[in-house]
C-alpha cells in the first residue's frame, strides 16, 4: 500500500521574491506573440495552444462511493456534468500540422458548485493538460527565457519550421529508442505527430485537492479510442490534417475517457514547486474519480467552435477554491491567461463569456 496522502497546507508553496517581475515579462512576451499573429492574420488567437483540432461536447460523471481521500472538491458529490473538450497543439501561432508539437486537452466542466477562487467567474471547473508527464522548465523565469526565443519565430518561415520539425522528430525517435525522453525537443517541433483522440493527458503541475494535493490525468479507455493510441497522422500537404482526421473519426465513434487523480504522498519525491520532476506512478498511483463520455458528433461544428473556441477561455484559475493551482508555474499562469483572453476580446470585438457567469 502507498503511504497516506500529504495534507494540503499553504506552506507547501514557496513563493519567490521575483515572481511579479517574471509575470510582467510573460505578459510582455505574450503580447509580442498575440500582436504579431493578430496583425498578420487579422484575427487574434490564444497566446499558447492557439490551434484547436476538435471541440467536443459530452458528460463527466463523478463516481459514487469514492473513498474519503478521493471524494474531495468537485469530486465529493456524485453526479453528471456537461463538459467541453478542446484538443490543440501548443504553439501560439496557427501552424501547418506538418510541424508536430505536443497535444493539449482543455476541459471545461459546467455547473460545479462550491466556494470559488478570487476572480473565478461563473460556475465551471477548468482543467488544462498535455500529452506528457513533465513540464519543460522547472520555474516560470526559466520558461520565460524559452518563451522569448520562441516569440521571435512567431509567424515566420513556416517552410523552415516544417523541415526542422521533420529532423527533430527523427532525433526524438532515436532518443526514445534508447530510453531518453526530451520534452524540450517535443516543444520545438520534434513531438510524434500522433492522433489526439488516442492520447493520455496530464496536468503536469499540482493542485489542491480538497484536503490533499494532486495532479490530474485524462486517459482514453473505450476501444475506439485506445485503437488510436500512438497512431501518427501524415500531414504532408495537409495543413489541417489533425482537425480533418479527428472530424472523420468522431463522426462514427463514441469516446470514453477516465479522469484520474494522483495524490501526493511524499513532498520530497513529488514536489510542488518543480514540475520537471515526474511523480512516479509506482509511488503515487493514478486513481479514477470520474468518467467522460462523448457521443459521435461533428468535432468541428461551426456553432460549437464559435461558442467555445472564440467566446470562451480556459484557465486553471477558473476553479473551485478546493482545486487551487499550486506551484510557481501555476501562479505564473493566472495573470497572463487573463491578459491573453482580454487581448482576444478587444482585437476580435467578441466578448468572452464564462458559462454560469452573471452578465
Amino acid at each position: 500500500m502507498p503511504p497516506a496522502p500529504v495534507r494540503y497546507t499553504p506552506e507547501v508553496e514557496e513563493i519567490a521574491a521575483d515572481e511579479d517581475r517574471t509575470i510582467k515579462g510573460l505578459n510582455e512576451t505574450f503580447d509580442t506573440i498575440l500582436t504579431t499573429v493578430a496583425d498578420n492574420s487579422g484575427h487574434a488567437v490564444r497566446s499558447v495552444h492557439a490551434k484547436a483540432h476538435g471541440i467536443l461536447e459530452g458528460t463527466l460523471t463523478v463516481e459514487a462511493g469514492l473513498p474519503p481521500e478521493l471524494a474531495q472538491g468537485m469530486f465529493a458529490t456524485p453526479g453528471e456534468h456537461k463538459v467541453y473538450m478542446r484538443m490543440s497543439t501548443n504553439a501560439g501561432d496557427i501552424l501547418p500540422d506538418a510541424i508536430s508539437l505536443p497535444r493539449g486537452l482543455a476541459l471545461k466542466v459546467l455547473d460545479v458548485l462550491g466556494e470559488r477562487l478570487p476572480g473565478a467567474e461563473g460556475t465551471t471547473q477548468n482543467f488544462i493538460m498535455v500529452n506528457g508527464k513533465v513540464f519543460q522548465a522547472p520555474t516560470a523565469d526559466k520558461f520565460l527565457g524559452s518563451l522569448k526565443l520562441l516569440a521571435k519565430t512567431t509567424d515566420r518561415a513556416e517552410g523552415l519550421k516544417v523541415g526542422a520539425s521533420t529532423v527533430l522528430r527523427g532525433v526524438n525517435k532515436a532518443l526514445t529508442a534508447v530510453g531518453i525522453k526530451s520534452p524540450t525537443l517535443g516543444s520545438l517541433g520534434g513531438a510524434p505527430n500522433v492522433d489526439p483522440l488516442g492520447e493520455t493527458y496530464y496536468s503536469l503541475t499540482p493542485f489542491r485537492y480538497g484536503d490533499f494535493i494532486a495532479k490530474f490525468s485524462v486517459a482514453p479507455v473505450s476501444p475506439a479510442l485506445t485503437a488510436l493510441t500512438g497512431t501518427e497522422i501524415d500531414a504532408s500537404g495537409r495543413p489541417d490534417a489533425i482537425r480533418e482526421t479527428v472530424r472523420s473519426e468522431m463522426a462514427g465513434i463514441a469516446g470514453e475517457w477516465e479522469f484520474r487523480v494522483q495524490l501526493c504522498r511524499d513532498l520530497e519525491r513529488q514536489p510542488v514547486e518543480d514540475p520537471t520532476v515526474e511523480w512516479r506512478e509506482d509511488e503515487a498511483p493514478f486513481q479514477r474519480v470520474a468518467t467522460i463520455r462523448v457521443q459521435h458528433q461533428d468535432s468541428w461544428d461551426p456553432a460549437r467552435v464559435q461558442a467555445v473556441d472564440e467566446e470562451m477561455r480556459f484557465s486553471v484559475w477558473t476553479a473551485l477554491a478546493a482545486h487551487r493551482p499550486l506551484g510557481n508555474i501555476n501562479r505564473a499562469r493566472n495573470a497572463p491567461y487573463k491578459h491573453s483572453a482580454e487581448f482576444r476580446e478587444r482585437f476580435n470585438r467578441c466578448p468572452i463569456h464564462e458559462p454560469g457567469a452573471v452578465r
